[in-house]
């Protein structure tokens, strides 16, 4: 007979062949563990032959029965050596008169053993003995190569699954959101009934699985468990009795920890399978008095006794739970990966949150000391009061156009020759013929757009103020090139200008021209200062570019002192911002387009104040007011009929304001231009 070891030391005869005229058969019986204990199944590990020539053979006694230290005689490797009177009384119940065992041993552990049996006294020779021996080794290894083979076509199958899951979770997407995928995969390799997931305290389940509330009690007694190695039974009722309501549906499960802390699992779940053990006799014999006292005695009847067996599931085999290790790896993997994602975008905001607050200082700082050359400027150029405050008034509002642009949130595609016209127009308007574009006309995607402006805005603002354009006979000629690999090439050369410089250091201005394209993009930038003038190039990926129809570059015209749009103005009008100084600007253009009175409101309250004391006849609104909205004073001014202008200093529109359709939108700073055609369109709207 071949006996196959279980688990437990429980056993089962596996194979048998017998003499044809011997009508007892084994095969496919169950013997509990207690037909060889664990004493005797570590002896069979060091002595790998076992052999019983007659079961009534005379015993002699070893004299002296104890060495000269007082240690017994250690017989356990020796062929003479007799066994336990209470096998050979099992093997008589057998009517077993010979007996031969053999090991087999695989990798240090006892597998299973030949047992071979005779009715008849039998004396197995030394050369039959070594032949026999020499068999059970052979077999062993290739026993031992079969599991290899499986194991290795296990690894296989897990290094497939590895790579699809790697594959198939995308980058970002949490254990959670790849749930149905991983479940899938898994089911390739081990088959269940059901699988769930436990992570962050979310769980996602198919199949046959426990709720969120059972299977938390569930993962408190997996919490008990090793943390880093895979948890498997085929009875969790018996080893979680509170569970034992839930064998039908969870008799079995395998948890795949995924994390340490917290613990989060994937659990596969088989259901109950009910099925007739054989036994060779019963196995829960009580203890009886025998010949040797009080002790389990061996069972008389081998004749086949039927247990149904319930509460169980199918077995977790060796090379599920390999394939479970490999999951478990994988998954840990993953969830590594995305740790890492999450770290480097948390990373990457804060470090964007930084460069943002440094670009701020940098901007507010750079677009004070713009307004101060741009009114330099302007009064050298200036013959009188009226161009000097037309020439200052245009700029600045070209200045808040380039920031608009900045700031857009609408996403579309923007033709970089007008980026680039609207930059220039707030420095060198009404000389935009001083730069010239030639080359193909491209559209930089919405993700690019803010990177380029950033670089241009740098450009024009550091060669308006040191470069060509810094003096009249500058040039700028930019040049935009599509490459055979799909590149777009971005040249800038400055000519005419003071002699360039290389700074004695690079400041925050220059490395956004420097390393913004390379960090945001993937592109590359390089900067030359040469003696003639600056040179700069940067290369774009083609993902950011798009071509665009060929048109002439968009300009921005030298603002004119406004037109009267809005004569006619008359009576009072209501200014309400919350910042002094445009509420003042704003209130001296109401009175030059003819407003006998200009009130003035910092806040909600004040305004309905004045709105109550006064007959307003235009007003204009500040649409955000700090902490506050201008809502409640349009809706009043509506319920009363008062024409408004709204007013913001981002870009864009709130949704509150498509209430208002017939209010004009103006963007701040105010300019006297700008303001005049709002406050016309309500005139000339009341006089129709």
């Amino acid at each position: 007979m071949v006996y196959q070891f279980g688990p437990e030391g429980d056993g089962t005869v596996i194979a048998e062949a017998k003499d044809g005229n011997d009508s007892e058969s084994y095969l496919g019986l169950h013997f509990p563990a207690s037909d060889i204990p664990r004493q005797a199944r570590a002896l069979y590990k060091r002595s790998l032959l076992r052999l019983i020539a007659d079961v009534d053979d005379e015993v002699s006694p070893i004299v002296p029965p104890q060495s000269p230290e007082g240690q017994p005689l250690d017989l356990s490797l020796a062929m003479s050596r007799a066994v336990s009177p209470i096998h050979l009384e099992y093997l008589r119940n057998m009517s077993v008169r010979a007996s031969m065992s053999v090991s087999i041993v695989i990798r240090g552990e006892l597998w299973g053993l030949f047992a071979c049996h005779h009715r008849a006294p039998l004396h197995v020779d030394y050369e039959r003995r070594t032949a026999v021996e020499l068999l059970a080794q052979f077999f062993a290894y290739e026993l031992e190569r079969q599991e290899a083979k499986a194991a290795s076509e296990t690894v296989g199958r897990a290094q497939r699954l590895h790579d699809r899951l790697m594959m198939q979770i995308s980058s970002g997407a949490g254990l959670v959101a790849s749930f149905p995928s991983i479940a899938h995969e898994i089911g390739k390799v081990i088959p269940h009934d059901g699988i769930a997931l436990y992570s962050d305290g979310a769980y996602v389940m198919q199949g046959s699985a426990p709720s969120k509330e059972e299977f938390q009690t569930i993962a408190r007694f997996l919490n008990t468990a090793a943390a880093s190695r895979v948890y498997a039974t085929d009875s969790l009722g018996a080893r979680l009795p509170s569970m034992a309501a839930l064998t039908e549906e969870c008799a079995g499960i395998l948890a795949i920890p995924v994390s340490r802390t917290p613990r989060d699992y994937l659990v596969l779940f088989r259901s109950e399978v009910v099925r007739q053990v054989k036994w060779a006799g019963n196995p829960n014999k009580p203890v009886e008095v025998g010949p040797l006292g009080a002790r389990l005695t061996p069972r008389k009847s081998f004749e086949l006794w039927k247990e149904d067996v319930a509460g169980r599931s199918e077995s977790w085999s060796p090379t599920v739970l390999k394939a479970a290790e490999a999951i478990r790896v994988t998954l840990l993997e993953v969830v590594l990966k995305l740790s890492d994602e999450v770290n480097a975008e948390r990373k990457r905001a804060q470090d964007q949150q930084e460069l943002l607050i440094a670009e701020l200082n940098h901007r507010v700082r750079n677009v004070l000391g713009l307004i101060r050359s741009l009114v330099g400027q302007s009064r050298q150029s200036a013959h009188t009061i009226e161009e000097f405050t037309a020439a200052v008034d245009g700029r600045i509002h070209a200045l808040a156009q380039a920031h608009d642009q900045l700031t857009s949130t609408q996403w579309q595609p923007v033709a970089l020759r007008e980026l680039l016209a609207v930059e220039l127009g707030a420095y060198i308007s009404g000389e935009e013929h001083r730069v010239s574009v030639t080359g193909t006309p491209v559209l930089l995607a919405p993700d690019a757009f803010s990177t380029m402006a950033l670089v241009l805005h740098e450009l024009v603002t550091n060669s308006v103020k040191y470069g060509a354009l810094s003096v009249p006979v500058g040039r700028v000629d930019v040049a935009v090139e599509r490459l055979p690999d799909g590149l777009v090439r971005i040249g800038w050369a400055e000519s005419g200008g003071p002699v360039v410089r290389a700074p004695e250091r690079r400041g925050f201005g220059t490395t956004i021209i420097e390393k913004s394209i390379p960090f945001e993009l993937k592109g590359s930038a390089e900067v030359h200062f040469e003696v003639t003038g600056l040179r700069a190039e940067f290369l774009l990926p083609e993902r950011y570019v798009s071509d665009a129809p060929e048109q002439a570059p968009a300009s921005v015209p030298e603002p004119k002192v406004a037109a009267r749009e809005a004569e006619g103005l008359t009576g009072v009008a209501l200014v309400v911002e919350d910042n002094m100084i445009i509420a003042m600007d704003a209130a001296d253009i109401l009175s030059d387009l003819g407003a006998g009175t200009v009130l003035t409101a910092s806040s909600v309250a004040e305004a309905l104040r004045i709105i109550d004391a006064h007959p307003i006849s235009v007003a204009v609104l500040d649409v955000n007011l700090g902490s506050e909205t201008s809502l409640p004073v349009a809706e009043m001014l509506a319920r009363r009929d008062v024409p408004f202008v709204l007013a913001s200093g981002y870009a864009g529109q709130s949704d509150w304001l498509s209430r208002f359709p017939s209010a004009p939108m103006t963007s701040k700073p105010f300019t006297i231009e700008t303001l005049s055609k709002a406050v016309g369109r309500l005139i000339g709207r009341a006089e129709g």
